[in-house]
């Protein structure tokens, strides 16, 4: 089955962070096209897409290889690299990528310091362009927030011209997922919808208020004024008492205990959650 696609795969080495962002005219395209590994490398596998390029291409950037190097072993090793799509980024931003002669038109990519940018079954090369010049002028951002406005980017410059169906963000970090107990920092998949990036976004969105962080220096103390109103409305949510005890257990049930820190400051993605639910 032809994954008609376009990716980036793609770290930011001071955040630690290695991640793919994918959208396909195919359904649940996170399941077979991202991989990638804290201090290791992304991978993305995609048009007659191997899946074991994912794992085996993790494999070698482990044992020390490349991503030319990497890319070269995979293609070399696979009887139908002419159908083949890969684009890789290694632990130290080096990229690189192979489109098979055999994939369908519009079929390129483009690699840079970091990234790894392809695509198939394309209006142009403009989708691939578009990927590609989105990651380079956005180095203000984090990696998700990057990625995510290079789908964007390369759906109004064409997209896939079988259109959409699904999309995916896949971000990778050691121990930066959920209670720094993960390497998963995130990974959110649209299966099957009309407008699978803005549907990515919404969802991400949902994501980064629940496990985003805001800088320390950004709470809100927790005294005076500002102290009265959360007990308040804690209590009127039925969380009398102290607020070491109340805050944490109203911030559990509403899955907004990673934004919970003691109780003497609260961060204001916190505060405006509270405001939302005690009106």
């Amino acid at each position: 089955m032809i994954i008609a696609t376009y990716s980036i795969a793609a770290c930011d080495l001071d955040a630690a962070q290695w991640g793919v962002a994918v959208q396909s005219k195919f359904l649940a395209v996170g399941s077979v096209v991202p991989w990638a590994e804290p201090g290791v490398g992304a991978i993305a596998t995609q048009a007659h897409a191997n899946p074991r390029y994912g794992r085996d291409g993790l494999a070698l950037l482990r044992d020390g290889l490349n991503a030319e190097e990497v890319v070269q072993r995979l293609v070399a090793a696979d009887d139908g690299r002419n159908e083949r799509q890969v684009g890789v980024v290694d632990a130290t931003g080096g990229s690189a990528s192979w489109t098979g002669p055999g994939c369908n038109a519009w079929a390129g990519h483009r690699t840079g310091p970091s990234y790894a940018a392809q695509g198939n079954i394309l209006v142009g090369a403009e989708t691939v362009d578009a990927l590609a010049a989105t990651f380079e002028a956005t180095t203000h951002l984090g990696l998700a927030q990057r990625l995510l406005d290079c789908l964007t980017a390369a759906q109004v410059a064409g997209g896939d011209r079988r259109g959409q169906q699904s999309a995916s963000l896949l971000v990778v970090q050691r121990n930066g997922g959920y209670a720094q107990l993960s390497d998963i920092v995130i990974d959110l998949r649209v299966d099957d919808h009309p407008n699978p990036i803005e549907e990515l976004r919404r969802i991400y969105a949902l994501h980064d208020r629940l496990f985003g962080v805001t800088p320390r220096e950004d709470w809100l103390p927790l005294d005076g004024a500002l102290g009265d109103e959360v007990r308040e409305r804690l209590a009127r949510l039925g969380y009398e008492g102290e607020l070491q005890a109340t805050l944490p257990s109203w911030a559990g049930v509403e899955n907004l205990e990673e934004r919970i820190d003691g109780a003497e400051s609260i961060d204001p993605v916190v505060l405006e959650a509270l405001r939302e639910v005690s009106r």
